[in-house]
């Protein structure tokens, strides 16, 4: 069965559009919950990736007391620092396990998809019109790297292997590589084998194995040379992956989208199983959107309605909730003392072990 899309009006109110070849974009918070995304009904351009436009005036995203509280889409650790990333070019960081957050200096106001974190000072966000950010100091302060106009449609996820190998994935099957850091970013899209151009919801690095990418339509792809060539992966499930997570061991990698849809894998994709997620109103029927492995080895992974699903056994078994508020997340990461930090529609949410209410 189809899925409905949503957009984004003027107004900022959601419209469902029904879900067609013609316009089957899930949106980059589809991506994540499914929400409201911004996209027309374009395709790719043939023409070459273009280097930033530096000419430009630069246009800084608006400094707001309440950004706080805005749609943000995900979170990750710059060493102790917490940094998320979401809507209007908000970047936030924290250097009190969530409790306050600053406000960076970011040249964008268009919504941010991911962010990564190489180090403690060196990372990258995607965003819509392609757009890559960096930044060198721990995410205080950030630079425009890419950005292709003519595509008109985001940047989804991005992974890097160092400080200079790395890629990006996105709407229409965008695969962007860069071997220098992100001086430099070349389309490598042809590498992989997805004719319709079906988007790519997500990349992860699954352990001693290779990357593994995942998107609309069930499609999985996976590189055992760390991105040199991929393989098509036969898939469990036919509906959008809008998330890929390596849980840590030799070949293990958990993908989850519509419907509380979530699979396993101990052997880099050949095999899969099905997880039975069930909370206390019995299966879980929420989008699951974005994941994390914790620093004690613990498995997150959040989504619509509230969903927090925590495993302690590498994605074998998931204890599940769903929030009072039932607020969708699009993001988590924890803090030092394992309270999780959640991202999504009212912003960030400091939440128990457990994901419910705030551990005192």
């Amino acid at each position: 069965m189809s899925e409905p899309v949503l957009r984004r009006t003027q107004s900022g109110v959601c419209a469902a559009l029904m879900h067609t070849p013609a316009f089957r974009f899930h949106s980059p918070l589809a991506k994540a919950i499914s929400l409201c995304g911004v996209l027309s009904v374009l395709t790719f351009s043939a023409a070459p990736v273009l280097a930033a436009d530096t000419a430009a005036a630069t246009v800084y995203s608006i400094d707001s007391a309440k950004a706080v509280e805005s749609l943000l889409l995900d979170v990750a650790h710059a060493g102790a620092r917490l940094v998320a990333v979401g809507d209007r070019g908000h970047i936030l960081y924290s250097d009190d396990n969530g409790a306050s957050w600053a406000q960076a200096k970011v040249p964008t106001r268009q919504m941010l998809t991911s962010v990564f974190f190489i180090n403690d000072k060196k990372g990258w966000v995607t965003g819509h019109d392609a757009l890559i950010l960096a930044t060198e100091d721990g995410g205080m302060t950030w630079t425009e790297q890419f950005i292709d106009l003519e595509r008109e449609a985001p940047l989804l996820d991005i992974w890097f292997k160092n400080a200079e190998q790395g890629f990006a994935v996105g709407a229409y099957g965008a695969l962007l590589e860069t071997t220098d850091g992100g001086a430099n970013w070349e389309d490598v899209s042809d590498r992989l084998d997805n004719e319709d151009q079906h988007h790519l919801n997500a990349i992860t690095e699954v352990k001693d194995s290779g990357l593994f990418a995942v998107g609309e339509m069930g499609g999985m792809y996976r590189s055992g040379d760390w991105g040199q060539t991929w393989e098509t992966v036969e898939g469990p499930y036919e509906g959008s992956l809008f998330g890929a997570l390596g849980t840590g061991e030799t070949g293990g990698i958990l993908v989850y989208g519509l419907r509380g849809h979530m699979f396993r894998s101990a052997d880099f994709g050949k095999t899969w199983q099905q997880i039975n997620l069930k909370g206390a109103a019995g299966r879980l029927d929420f989008g699951l959107s974005n994941g994390a492995v914790l620093k004690d080895g613990s498995v997150v992974v959040v989504g619509h309605g509230g969903s927090v699903l925590k495993s302690t056994d590498k994605g074998h078994n998931f204890a599940v909730i769903n929030r009072a508020d039932r607020l969708s997340l699009s993001g988590v990461s924890a803090d030092e003392k394992g309270n999780l930090i959640l991202v999504g529609q009212g912003g960030v949410h400091v939440a128990s072990p457990t994901g419910t209410a705030p551990q005192q």
